[in-house]
C-alpha cells in the first residue's frame, strides 16, 4: 500500500507523477526528484549551481515534511547534474543541509534535466514512528 504526498510549499509536478510517495505501512518516503523551481512563483532558480541547489534541497525539506519526515530522515540521495564539474560548488551548499551523518548518496551526470534544470535531487527517507 502506498500514500501519494502533495504540498504547495513545493513545486507542484510538471507531470504524471507524486511530489513524493510513503511506503505503508509508514517506514520509508520516496521522493520525487526535485528541480530548483519556487513553488510561490514557479520560477527557476538556476543562474549558478549553488542558488540551484540551495532551492532543490529546500522544496525536497518540504516535500518531506509533508510526510513526517525531515533532512535528518534520508537515508539515500541521488543527484542527477548537468554538469559534473559543478560537484564541488554543490557539495558545499548540500553539505549544509545534511551536516551530521548525511545519507549515502550517488551523483550522476545527466544530458539534459526537465525545464533546463542544471540539477535534480531526489531521495528515500525514514519515516519517524
Amino acid at each position: 500500500m502506498k500514500k501519494a504526498i502533495s504540498t504547495p510549499k513545493a513545486p507542484a509536478a510538471i507531470g504524471p507523477y507524486s511530489q513524493g510517495i510513503i511506503a505503508e505501512p509508514g517506514s520509508f518516503i520516496f521522493t520525487a526528484g526535485q528541480i530548483p523551481l519556487v513553488p510561490e512563483t514557479g520560477e527557476m532558480r538556476n543562474a549558478n549551481i549553488e542558488e540551484a541547489t540551495e532551492q532543490v534541497l529546500k522544496n525536497l525539506q518540504e516535500v518531506l515534511a509533508a510526510g513526517s519526515a525531515s533532512m535528518d530522515d534520508v537515508v539515500k540521495v541521488t543527484v542527477f547534474m548537468t554538469d559534473l564539474s559543478e560537484f564541488s560548488a554543490m557539495n558545499e551548499v548540500y553539505s549544509k543541509f545534511f551536516k551530521e551523518r548525511p545519507p549515502a548518496r550517488s551523483a550522476v551526470q545527466v544530458a539534459a534535466l526537465p525545464k533546463g534544470a542544471r540539477i535534480e535531487i531526489e531521495a528515500i527517507a525514514r519515516v519517524r514512528k
